[in-house]
């Protein structure tokens, strides 16, 4: 999988957006008086329209930082034309400093709950017009460079999310296709986030012997999608030296040398790992911090009461451990096993409380119902628990009918 690299972007620096004025007057000699002043100030560009006509044309074409206009001008009123500026898309948030002759308290208000934000009576002082224009223009490019990191976060996001998408599709077709060969398999796969860090899988290691495990890495995300794809990868392809792939003690051996936390991120896992024997009818497991798997055999005295194949190693990674002991039970036709994570048990109730695992296994001993899956009818049942479809965690579960 590749690396999903996501980074903020870096800030612009204001140079990247130069001062530019854009005045609209119609008296020429306005301009040339506001050209000579801005002339000295080599951060400013002037831009000038004696057309007030062609204003928002020509403002959508400069893009200025502040626009001083003129109230006082023939065929469009200055206070009509702020009103057009301000509807413009290109020039909704410029700054606008109206120019008038006089100071005019009620035009005043008027301009400024059209939109304008500063007033002048024309013409003030250089050092003061200076001063305005840097203001206004300021807070505009800070604005604009806000919008624009926005922007461009948004893009980053979208390619985040390209990539996790691209990430879930590659593990969602590392889980293997149903079974219905000497045995039967079947499993619900549910990540509560796009990258889960559960994973599952089952294959031949020869003609009789069949391999089936769950795992469940700590936390979400790409980090631990990334170390159950991995783990699955080692245990698919036996890539463990020295490890013989049929006994399960030595496989969670293994995986605990090969996966240490602080070679990976600190990142530990759970696992249940079985071998079935199908010509002698045997099935060894081995399990580190892992919930038990859940046995069913038809033939006991109950059964709908599972016998609990329990994990008795530690957690994957977390520790050094020598003692990694393989369990073995004898398995009757028709008898079922469910793997599973603690995602499909441990489920806060809507109310505060949390599901039992008592109470999950008994809602698994239900007699399953003609053409319906048990875990489809789990799963629906623990997002009424939860009263809400978004699991807190990943949600796993296999069933094995022998």
């Amino acid at each position: 999988m590749s690396s999903l690299p996501f980074k903020l972007p870096a800030r612009l620096s204001s140079s990247q957006h130069r001062i530019s004025v854009l005045l609209i007057d119609d008296q020429a000699i306005s301009a040339e008086a506001v050209r000579r002043w801005l002339a000295t100030e080599k951060d400013i560009d002037f831009q000038y329209c004696g057309d007030p006509a062609q204003a928002v044309e020509v403002a959508n074409e400069v893009r200025p930082t502040v626009i001083l206009q003129d109230l006082v001008m023939p065929e469009i009123d200055g206070l009509l034309l702020v009103k057009f500026f301000r509807v413009n898309p290109t020039t909704r948030d410029t700054p606008m400093i109206v120019l008038s002759s006089r100071e005019e308290p009620l035009i005043k208000a008027e301009a400024f709950s059209l939109g304008a934000n500063d007033y002048l009576v024309k013409w003030p002082d250089k050092v003061e017009l200076i001063a305005r224009i840097r203001y206004h223009s300021r807070g505009y490019i800070n604005l604009l460079q806000r919008n624009e990191a926005y922007s461009a976060l948004s893009d980053s996001q979208r390619e985040l999310q390209k990539e996790i998408d691209a990430g879930a599709k590659y593990v969602m077709s590392l889980l293997p296709d149903k079974m219905t060969d000497r045995v039967q398999i079947d499993w619900r796969y549910e990540p509560c986030v796009a990258l889960a860090g559960d994973s599952l899988g089952y294959h031949w290691i020869d003609e009789d012997r069949l391999v089936i495990y769950v795992l469940d890495v700590t936390g979400h995300g790409i980090a631990s999608a990334l170390l159950s794809v991995s783990v699955m990868n080692v245990i698919r392809s036996k890539s463990l030296p020295n490890v013989d792939f049929s006994v399960p003690g030595e496989v969670l051996a293994g995986l605990n040398e090969a996966f240490d936390m602080e070679s990976h991120g600190d990142k530990c896992f759970t696992i249940w790992y079985a071998v079935y024997d199908a010509k002698h009818r045997t099935l060894a497991w081995a399990g580190g911090g892992h919930p038990p798997a859940l046995l069913y055999n038809p033939n006991a005295e109950h059964p709908l009461q599972p016998q609990l194949l329990d994990s008795e190693c530690p957690i994957i990674g977390m520790m050094p451990w020598t003692d990694w002991p393989t369990s073995q039970r004898d398995i009757a036709p028709g008898s079922r096993l469910f793997l599973y994570t603690d995602g499909a048990h441990e489920i806060q109730l809507a109310d505060g409380g949390v599901w039992t695992h008592a109470e999950f296994v008994q809602f698994l001993s239900q007699p399953p119902e003609p053409g319906e899956s048990i875990m489809d009818r789990l799963f629906a049942h623990v997002k009424v628990l939860k009263g809400n479809d978004t699991l807190d965690d990943d949600f796993s579960v296999v069933e094995m009918v022998f």
